[in-house]
């Protein structure tokens, strides 16, 4: 029996047209570029427009990824979005998507915050594994604008809006040629007990409202180093790989400060570390195929190199992956 390889092929990325400068906050909220860049590294952010909905983000950034595979639109027969931050609360955000893109197949949203992009990954390999889907969009899309308070500079300031998309293709491993490429290892976790350190104010359920907000920085910062590094060890330990081996970190990209510590802790170059954290801030799901359409672009990653994935938001919610990236 031939078994069948999960390879991630393409990616595509969105920026909204609007840029907001560290400088550009200073005029409407108590805070510097100075301040900002000193403790997150973030020097820029972009912001949708009015009328700009994560759907329409998350469009752009499939259609890139379209465009840089080898594939047409109507060869997608599952798409799997990540976000906090749903044009509605029902039906989900995926399934817009699908209408723009007038396609078939299965389509849904997944919601770990910062974390879904991972979580995502891992979803869309086991569904492609196990019940044969073909082809497959995993889009990480927020409008994190929607959810900021501005009386809150230690929250306002981080993040941003954007969407970031990758191709996985489902393929026959025949002779094993595929057996160290595509998807290698997922790993995710969860933990409820800190459920309070990051958050919004509001929900559904709770009193009809978004909520904005709220988030214990000194506590994620430990959470975020602790939790990045052990469970990029697991993926590695899953995937047979170690360190060494890696040709790119692609952490979420929520603040530099934790970027550089979490390098520091694995042992790993700080140069093999995709940072983008100061072009667009934290865009929460879609901060890593932001970064990885970023490296791609930019002749970092290409076709064959080993790349790891790692991310931690609300919930607490966290993971990571060992991919190897394109195709033989």
């Amino acid at each position: 029996m031939i078994s069948d390889k999960v390879l991630l092929t393409s990616s595509g990325s969105y920026l909204p047209n609007n840029i907001y400068s560290n400088d550009a906050l200073s005029k409407f909220i108590d805070t510097s570029d100075e301040w900002i860049s000193k403790r997150s590294g973030i020097k820029n952010r972009h912001f949708v427009s009015k009328n700009e909905t994560t759907s329409d983000l998350a469009l752009h950034a499939a259609l890139k990824a379209i465009e840089n595979s080898t594939l047409d639109k109507d060869d997608i027969n599952l798409i799997i979005v990540a976000t906090t931050t749903p044009d509605n609360t029902f039906p989900s955000t995926a399934t817009m998507v699908q209408k723009k893109l007038n396609i078939k197949g299965a389509a849904f949203d997944i919601q770990a915050v910062c974390a879904g992009f991972v979580f995502a990954l891992s979803v869309a390999k086991s569904l492609m594994k196990d019940n044969n889907y073909k082809n497959c969009l995993v889009i990480g899309a927020d409008s994190m604008s929607k959810l900021l308070d501005w009386k809150d500079r230690s929250t306002a300031v981080l993040f941003g809006d954007g969407a970031g998309a990758v191709i996985l293709e489902n393929k026959e491993n025949i002779d094993n040629k595929l057996d160290d490429w595509g998807v290698l290892s997922n790993v995710i976790h969860s933990d409820g007990e800190y459920y309070d350190l990051l958050k919004t104010n509001g929900g559904v359920s709770t009193d009809q409202k978004i909520g904005f907000i709220e988030m214990a920085g000194k506590e994620i910062f430990k959470h975020a180093v602790e939790k990045l590094s052990l469970s990029f060890q697991e993926a590695l330990k899953l995937s047979y790989k170690n360190i060494e081996q890696i040709d790119w970190l692609i952490p979420h990209q929520a603040n530099q400060r934790i970027l550089l510590a979490v390098a520091d802790r694995l042992k790993i170059d700080p140069v093999k570390v995709i940072s983008t954290v100061m072009h667009h801030g934290n865009t929460s799901a879609a901060s890593i195929p932001l970064a990885l359409d970023y490296a791609i672009n930019n002749n970092k990653v290409r076709n064959g190199h080993l790349i790891g994935f790692q991310a931690i938001g609300g919930g607490l919610s966290w993971g990571a992956s060992v991919v190897r990236y394109g195709k033989p």
